[in-house]
């Protein structure tokens, strides 16, 4: 049976330890072609900023023409639908302010779409964790 070992690198508060990643998928509203790499590299310092309020990291950030990926680490007491809120609300009043030409193609208040895609990730896969749990009662 094959061991897994979950003490590298975790997180801790006053009464726990945790490794806690997730995987966000944003989309531009009607998924238009907007982003830019200077969009997403300020897109991704909003990000940034509001994360730190909610005990986030940000470990990795992607982007396409019409949306980003976004891996991030949290605490098991982040709010985390809050988060992405705040965050999706801030950026798109500061994108359409500071990007006017994104104006053009998204005429109304919202630059992202309602909907997001949050999975988590990390770790070893479900299957494996299965199995060691199953070991642990022999």
């Amino acid at each position: 049976m094959e061991r897994i070992d979950y003490t590298t690198e975790l997180d801790t508060n006053n009464h726990s330890v945790f490794l806690l990643y997730y995987h966000l998928i944003l989309v531009v509203k009607y998924r238009r072609k907007v982003f830019s790499d200077q969009m997403s590299q300020y897109a991704k310092n909003i990000f940034i900023r509001i994360s730190s309020s909610y005990n986030i990291t940000l470990e990795e950030w992607n982007h396409d023409h019409d949306h980003v990926h976004i891996i991030f680490r949290a605490h098991p007491n982040t709010e985390i639908s809050k988060f992405i809120n705040a965050y999706k609300s801030a950026s798109s009043r500061l994108i359409k302010k500071d990007f006017p030409e994104v104006r053009r193609k998204l005429w109304k208040e919202m630059f992202w779409s309602r909907s997001y895609c949050l999975l988590t990730t990390g770790g070893a896969p479900i299957e494996i964790i299965r199995k060691y749990m199953e070991s642990q009662s022999r």
